[in-house]
Order: structure tokens, then C-alpha cells, then sequence
């Protein structure tokens, strides 16, 4: 379990904190959620660095706890490894949640604990609580085993920097996919089967193309299943393949990419339609619908009261297995930071902010730029091309066989990069061919 990490069910604490109390608030996260293990005597390195409770800290620890109300189950014991003890605070997920530390509720969300203070967020737990997290229902019908996707499950081992040397049923156990009969969790299977829309049919990403700004002409329509961290991988090739890129090359390094759109919006977007959309909601999946002037994002289900009241400032998933699980994956960064993030990108590249439309779908439109800009261009085009647009912008009527000698290249390069040119926009001939001349548009 050390080994696997830090993430939505385990936590790490060097030592005993001075304010035992810290303890007593990670215990009351865990019961709030799906459980989980603090184990002290770890570093944040994962590094076993062992540690001594005495009996005074002991009952200091378990006092702290029994302020929990209502107290929740867990257990206190030491395991020695390596020569060090490590202590175990175990917790279950509670049935009698949610649960309070001095009149405030505490809820694991990712790697951390959140603090819920206000009304509106204890009554959207204990309104999410009555629902039971969709992600968290174990299906004791399917075998993981049969259906992992071995490629995706080995990804997400590489990304969530986990040890090849421990078992694939260890880290599964340690994610706390399987509940305490073995059954594997919806969670699980939608983000580690190979095809979880045979089980959800709901739970697939549709990507459309559309010419001009209305629904009418359909240019493209792909719909995506598979794996959840797969499909938010599809989705953004699927982006990446339809929107304008710019390059820019200094000196020897590698190029730079400059998208019209920053891919951080879109990313962002997608991991949390994935990961906080409703999946009771079977008549709907998310969509992602490109239009000349804009991109919306949609996914089922309406923001949970305590998010809406905090829009932009706190998170609380609707299926925290799931979020915990691309959390690892260090695609979901602090919480609650996404939304200012996206805003920030799109201003930084002097887009219009996102609108956002919380009413039955969560839907995110991204504006796109009407057109790209005379440096954007430039950043398209290559040596040759930049060299031709100099060449011409000096001497308009000159012919292509005098351009491709001027340049140095032949007739079908010189053919092939005009082409280039006039598709973008940037040449334009004038008049016949004998006596024409060359314009440039940008």
C-alpha cells in the first residue's frame, strides 16, 4: 500500500501530529466517503520512516476520535515492516454518515480532506449520501480480471508512478476498487474494464463536427467507449485533429505548439465530465460539439448545491472513486482550482472566458477565435513558405520557375508550398497567367 502511494483512500502522516486533532478530521473524511487507511510512520516520499505511540498518545488519539459524531468504526493497530512500525488507523465507509468534528463535516475529495462548513454543503452530503455514490455500488457479476484493459491499467501505473513489482490485484486492492466482499465497484469497472459501456451504455464520450454555427450539417460524429482514462485520450486526439495549430521554432529545439484554443481548457473540461458527471442518468452521455465559432462540452446532471453555491471554489465529485483514481493519474491538479484555471488560459491567450450553464446539463462553451491572426499565421508556415511570402511581398509578378530558382528548390516544391499558401488564404494571383502578378492577403 505504501508502495502504491498516497490517493482518494490512503493517507500519510510522518508522525503523530502536535494537534491530534488533524487525525480525528482525515478518520471523519474517510467515513464520509469510501473509507480508507492513515498510516503513520510514512513519509511523503513513501518512504517508511517508522514511529513509536505510547499509550499516552494512544489514548490521546482515540479521544480525539471519540468527539467524532456519530462516532464512526475504525481500528488502531501497528504493523511492523522492515524492522519499523508503522500504526494503522483503519476506517470503513460508514453507514450512518455523515459524520462532524466540532459542528464541521469532513470529506475525502482526491488525495485530501475538505472542510464543509456552510449548510448548503452538509446538505448536499447528506442529500448525495441518500443517493449512494454511483461509483461506489459493487457489481459482484463481473470479473475484473476478465475484463481489464491491460494497456490501459499498465498506463495508469506508469502515470500514477506505481511499482511494476507489486501484483495488478494488489494495486487494485490498495485503490479500494473491490468492496469488503470482493466484489468489484462500478468505479473499477468503468475506469479499468476494456469495454464499461456493455455494463453502462450511458458512459461514452460523443464527439460532433458541425459546418457553420447550428446543428444542421453533421461533418463528423464519433462516439468513444472504452476505459474512462482512454476515452479523455480519444476525446482531446479527436480535438487536436480538428483545430487550427500554430508552430514555433527557436534556434535547434523542438518546436512549439500554439493551439487556437489552449488544450488546458479542453482537458480540464473533459476530466470533469468524466469525473462528476451523473452516471444514474442513463439518456444522456457527454457531448462535445465543435461548431465555426465555438466548442460545448455537456455532461448529465446539475452542479451539487454546495458546488453551485461555491462555483469556481470547491469540488465535491459526484463519484470520488473515479476522481480519485484520475487524481493519481496527476490529471486532476489542487481541488477546486479548476474552473479559475480555465478562465486564466483563456484569457491569457486573449480568448473570451468560458461560459458555463449549470441548469440540468453542466454545459462549458469555449469561444473560438473568428480567424487566426497575422502571427498565428506566420507561425504556420514553414522557412520555404515565409521565404516565397518575402520573395513575393519585393516582386509581385514574378513567375513560379523564378521563385523556385530564387529559393533554390524545384518546380514541384515550389508548385506544392503556393498551393499551401493560397488554401490558407495568404496568395493570391491577379490576371492572366503571362502577365499576372502575385498579392499577398495577410
Amino acid at each position: 500500500m505504501i508502495k502504491t502511494g498516497e490517493g482518494y483512500n490512503v493517507d500519510f502522516k510522518r508522525s503523530v501530529p502536535s494537534k491530534v486533532r488533524e487525525l480525528s478530521e482525515e478518520v471523519c473524511g474517510f467515513a464520509n466517503a469510501s473509507g480508507g487507511f492513515l498510516l503513520i510512520g510514512v513519509n511523503n516520499d513513501n518512504q517508511i520512516v517508522g514511529t513509536e505511540i505510547d499509550n499516552s498518545k494512544r489514548s490521546a488519539i482515540q479521544d480525539s476520535i471519540g468527539e467524532i459524531s456519530p462516532k464512526p468504526r475504525y481500528e488502531l493497530y501497528a504493523v511492523e515492516v522492515d524492522g519499523k512500525t508503522v500504526w494503522v488507523i483503519e476506517v470503513p465507509s460508514s453507514k450512518t454518515k455523515p459524520h462532524f468534528v466540532a459542528g464541521a463535516a469532513y470529506i475525502r475529495e482526491g488525495a485530501s480532506c475538505q472542510k464543509l462548513t456552510s449548510a448548503e454543503e452538509i446538505r448536499a452530503l447528506f442529500e448525495q449520501n441518500n443517493k449512494v455514490y454511483f461509483d461506489a455500488i459493487p457489481i459482484p457479476k463481473i470479473n475484473l480480471d476478465d475484463e481489464l484493459d491491460a494497456s490501459n491499467f499498465y498506463e495508469f501505473k506508469m502515470e500514477s508512478d506505481i511499482s511494476s513489482a507489486i501484483s495488478n490485484q494488489q494495486i487494485l486492492e490498495n485503490l479500494q476498487v473491490y468492496d469488503e466482499d470482493g466484489a468489484v465497484k462500478r468505479g473499477g469497472v468503468l475506469f479499468f474494464a476494456q469495454e464499461p459501456e456493455r455494463h453502462f451504455p450511458q458512459s461514452v464520450i460523443r464527439c460532433v463536427l458541425f459546418k457553420g454555427n447550428d446543428k444542421i450539417n453533421i461533418l463528423d460524429d464519433k462516439t468513444f467507449g472504452g476505459a474512462l482514462p482512454q476515452q479523455y485520450k480519444k476525446a482531446i486526439e479527436w480535438l487536436k485533429g480538428k483545430l487550427q495549430v500554430a508552430y514555433e521554432i527557436e534556434g535547434m529545439g523542438p518546436r512549439k505548439e500554439i493551439w487556437e484554443v489552449p488544450l488546458g481548457v479542453f482537458k480540464e473540461s473533459i476530466i470533469n465530465a468524466l469525473s462528476h458527471r451523473d452516471y444514474y442518468e442513463q439518456g444522456a452521455a457527454i457531448t462535445i460539439e465543435m461548431f465555426d465559432d465555438r466548442i460545448e462540452i455537456s455532461n448529465p446532471g446539475e452542479l451539487l448545491p454546495a458546488v453551485a453555491e461555491n462555483f469556481g471554489h470547491r469540488s465535491i465529485s459526484r463519484n470520488p472513486l473515479i476522481f480519485g483514481l484520475f487524481n493519481r493519474m496527476h490529471l486532476v491538479e489542487h481541488i477546486g482550482s479548476g474552473i479559475p484555471r480555465m478562465i486564466k488560459d483563456m484569457v491569457d491567450a486573449g480568448l473570451p472566458e468560458p461560459k458555463f450553464d449549470v441548469k440540468g446539463m453542466f454545459t462549458v462553451t469555449i469561444t473560438r477565435p473568428s480567424k487566426l491572426s497575422k502571427e498565428q499565421l506566420l507561425l504556420q508556415l514553414t522557412e520555404i513558405q515565409r521565404n516565397i511570402i518575402a520573395l513575393i511581398h519585393d516582386q509581385p509578378s514574378l513567375t513560379m520557375e523564378e521563385i523556385g530558382n530564387r529559393i533554390g528548390i524545384g518546380r514541384t516544391k515550389t508548385y506544392q508550398n503556393i498551393k499551401i499558401l493560397k488554401e490558407k488564404g495568404v496568395l493570391k494571383r491577379q490576371g492572366r497567367k503571362s502577365d499576372g502578378f502575385w498579392t499577398v492577403t495577410m
